[in-house]
């Protein structure tokens, strides 16, 4: 139990925000379906690469793709919301204009065109997949991500070099040392920082940690609503943190230590690890400490070794309920 006590919630369930993007975020809606009827997703929106970056590129848009996703992971488990969450999951394949789109970045898209406003535009998209919570963007306006890195150099190894672009900073070969966001000054979505205001509880993770968990805390509104916020705040961690190539095979504890640097004032009241995923239980507890947090431990992964590298969207769901 966290330090905070048992909280009440009525029959359905908890107010929920998940903060990410990509399939770390879309593995903890699939889990948070399981334990509350009210989910608000805030989603990061610094894609550049893909069906989403040429969107945006052509049409100055959001990158959708992240949206997409978590609107899929939202549809419901009967057979309208299984194929609903196949279809906006469908990419057209060939050599043609629309090789490589996918459907659902095109609704999305459209939908936008039709109404003239991201969050009213997601809200539709959503009622169309009958999806069990609401899809929100981070900011009102597409993000560049942008770090320093070391190591790229091989003449001067601390040689920094400015690294820009999502799909850049995630398959970048160096050590990031540093981490930004543009325009520094990028508008928050309203509608987001209402959310994680008005939240019992936030979760964040699992994903890459430069570009999907972290972009938040680059905005200074959203990162204060976050640390203001009365909610309980989980951390939900990597099955492999070591194979997250943005933080060069670093220790989980390493992987705490950024956040806690990026934003002291920052605390979380649990961390959700997996066991079998822990090189060093005594320095993630120490870790966690720092940060204000109980570790969690319990197996995340899907039985029998199927879909390795995974969360099983069960034992997640089970791991987040003990701690609310």
């Amino acid at each position: 139990m966290s330090k905070r006590g048992a909280l009440v919630f009525g029959s359905a369930g908890p107010t929920v925000v998940a903060l990410g993007g990509g399939h770390g975020l879309a593995a903890t809606l699939r889990a948070l379906r399981r334990v509350t009827d009210q989910i608000t997703a805030v989603v990061g929106v610094a894609d550049d690469g893909g069906s989403s970056g040429r969107l945006r590129d052509e049409y100055g848009i959001l990158p959708p793709g992240d949206l997409r996703m978590a609107l899929a992971a939202l549809c419901g488990d009967d057979t309208w919301g299984r194929t609903w969450s196949q279809v906006v999951q469908h990419r057209f394949g060939g050599a043609g204009d629309l090789a490589g789109h996918s459907l659902g970045n095109l609704l999305i898209y459209a939908l936008w065109e039709q109404t003239q406003d991201p969050v009213v535009g997601l809200d539709w998209v959503g009622a169309l997949l009958e999806a069990q919570g609401r899809v929100l963007p981070c900011s009102t306006v597409p993000l560049q991500i942008i770090a320093d890195v070391q190591g790229l150099d091989p003449q001067n190894f601390e040689h920094i070099v400015i690294v820009r672009g999502q799909e850049a900073v995630a398959t970048t070969p160096g050590t990031i040392v540093g981490i930004r966001i543009e325009p520094a000054n990028a508008p928050v979505c309203a509608e987001a920082i209402d959310a994680v205001l008005k939240a019992d509880v936030i979760v964040m993770g699992p994903g890459s940690w430069y570009t999907s968990v972290l972009p938040h805390l680059l905005l200074p509104d959203l990162a204060l609503a976050i640390t203001s916020s009365p909610a309980r705040r989980i951390l939900v961690l990597n099955l492999d943190p070591k194979g997250d190539t943005e933080m060069s095979g670093s220790s989980v504890e390493r992987h705490l230590m950024v956040l806690a640097d990026l934003v002291p004032d920052l605390l979380l009241d649990a961390v959700i690890a997996d066991p079998g995923h822990v090189d060093d239980l005594v320095a993630l507890t120490s870790s966690c400490e720092r940060i204000g947090a109980e570790l969690v431990l319990g197996t995340l992964t899907y039985p029998r070794g199927a879909r390795p590298g995974e969360h099983d969207p069960d034992r997640l769901a089970v791991a987040i309920g003990s701690v609310i």
